[in-house]
């Protein structure tokens, strides 16, 4: 996924026999719309995959237009409605905050103001934590629905919020439902997504943050002369998760997960519809041989993570958001609006909408070059943008030859850096760590990935302004910058490029490439 949160205020805070389900075609799978044109070279034997770092070459497209894309497409337009709901409940208090405090009684308490916005990231961790048990339980479809509980009460307790325990309350519960539709969205697009587009699908989940936000910073305009109109826009809040929650009952299940289920008939039926009848066996038969591999056992444990290969990809998960949130995302947005000041443009509103239409255009680009340049060169190139950036707008800070120049430059500079993030730090790094999970643990893996992602999102929020007070932007934006630079360079080490690879040929690759290393 890929996340940032803006801070309007300081922010202190299968061995077994598989059996067939007694309905081989889904009730809930009415999107009607054929698989057109779908091949991919993949091997159906059952001996060791082909390594990763060697990826095969791709086919070279006809002159027809190519629409294998299409099928899975509204389902993970639908998913993506949780990024939407994300991006928005980001922005909701963007400017709204004023107001509520004066309402509910807590004006000109800083660290009232800020946990009625990191409240939010206390939720959202929890929800996170728990995401694998209930993607193992549920699945991905019925877990998006069970979710939307908690975003529509949340918005709504919010709304009506007469106290400051109601609009705490009403934000964690907003924050719960985010924290395991966070998890929940990349995993399920990556499931049923066709593996020549999978990346391009997987961008929605960017795309779907950039527009809820965008949505959110829009609708708080009016916020600013009416002081009762935060709750307006807190009622509008419950309106996507209604959609996501209906939406989902006419998507499909991960045919991943009926397979692990037992539901063989139910997984062959996604599978001719979104991927096409020549996928079917081939398919089913790598499912099947990675659920072997496996076990019996439909769920995971969290002590699993601690064993090989699973440990390694955690640590990859982790490693990538702690690196993309201490580079500095939510700091650089956070304090844009004070650039964007220095320039003439006083409109707090103005400066974040101009910071999200950098963020919605990288995210578009994304979807494109996700399956041109591939994933690793994409994190790469996208964590050397920022870092140029940074150093970028800290000369700008510290070697000044003109203050309108300088100005200039700062500005450039900070929506270089939001662009580059956008094309790849963001969208990657949520999609490249169920691609390298395996089927059995990619909800805990997911689960633990973004877990660290809240923790290091609160802590930037909790420092950043104390540590420009203390050392200087310029300081400050340097080591973000410098952050930038190792996470290129752990891009470069650590990440294997997945690219036209199915799900179950990265597994099978992984564990048999770590097999090799023990018996160097």
């Amino acid at each position: 996924m890929r996340v940032a949160t803006v801070f309007s205020q300081p922010v202190l805070p299968v061995s077994a026999p598989l059996t067939s389900s007694p309905n081989p075609i889904q009730e809930h799978f009415r999107f009607g719309f054929r698989n057109r044109r779908l091949r991919f070279k993949v091997s159906a034997s059952k001996k060791p995959l082909p390594e990763l770092q060697n990826p095969k070459p791709e086919e070279k497209e006809g002159e027809s237009a190519d629409f294998g894309w299409l099928p899975a497409f509204p389902h993970a337009l639908i998913a993506s409605m949780s990024n939407f709901l994300f991006g928005y409940h980001i922005g909701v208090m963007n400017g709204p905050i004023v107001s509520v405090a004066r309402e509910l009684g807590f004006e000109g308490d800083p660290i009232l103001e800020g946990l009625v916005v990191s409240i939010f990231i206390a939720g959202a961790f929890i929800g996170s934590i728990n995401s694998g048990f209930l993607v193992d339980k549920l699945g991905c479809r019925r877990t998006f629905q069970f979710d939307s509980i908690p975003l529509i009460l949340g918005a709504l307790v919010s709304a009506q919020a007469h106290s400051l325990d109601e609009i705490l309350w009403g934000r964690f519960l907003v924050g719960l439902g985010i924290g395991v539709n966070t998890v929940l969205v990349p995993i399920y697009i990556s499931e049923v997504a066709p593996t020549k587009y999978r990346g391009s699908l997987g961008s929605l989940c960017q795309i779907g943050t950039c527009l809820g936000i965008i949505t959110s910073l829009s609708l708080g305009i009016p916020s600013e002369i009416d002081p009762h109109w935060w709750r307006t826009i807190l009622y509008i809040a419950s309106v996507p998760a209604f959609i996501l929650s209906i939406g989902m009952q006419f998507a499909v299940d991960s045919p991943r997960w009926l397979c692990k289920v037992g539901r063989l008939d139910d997984a062959k039926a996604v599978i001719l519809s979104l991927w096409g009848p020549s996928e079917v066996e081939r398919s089913i038969e790598e499912f099947q041989l990675v659920i072997k591999n496996d076990g019996a056992d439909v769920s995971s444990r969290w002590s699993e993570l601690l064993e090989e290969p699973h440990s390694r990809v955690a640590f990859i998960g982790g490693s990538l958001f702690i690196l993309q949130q201490f580079a500095g995302i939510n700091g650089v947005l956070y304090f844009s609006s004070l650039t964007f000041k220095d320039v003439g443009i006083t409109s707090g509103a103005l400066a974040s909408l101009f910071g999200g239409l950098a963020n919605f255009s990288g995210s578009l680009s994304a979807s494109y070059l996700m399956e041109k340049e591939g994933r690793q060169k994409l994190l790469i190139a996208s964590y050397l943008g920022m870092a140029v950036s940074m150093f970028l707008v800290a000369c700008a800070i510290n070697f000044p030859i003109d203050e309108d120049l300088s100005h200039n430059l700062s500005i450039i500079g900070v929506l270089m850096y939001i662009l580059a993030f956008a094309i790849g730090a963001g969208p990657v790094t949520g999609i490249i760590i169920p691609e390298l999970s395996s089927a059995k643990m990619r909800g805990k893996i997911m689960g633990f990935s973004f877990s660290v992602h809240w923790v290091c999102n609160f802590l930037v929020g909790l420092f950043f302004l104390d540590m420009v007070e203390i050392f200087g932007v310029a300081p400050v934006y340097t080591g973000f910058g410098s952050v930038s630079l190792l996470a290129a360079v752990f891009a470069n080490y650590f990440i294997i490029e997945t690219k036209g690879r199915t799900l179950e040929e990265i597994e099978m690759s992984i564990n048999a490439n770590l097999a090799g290393r023990d018996k160097q």
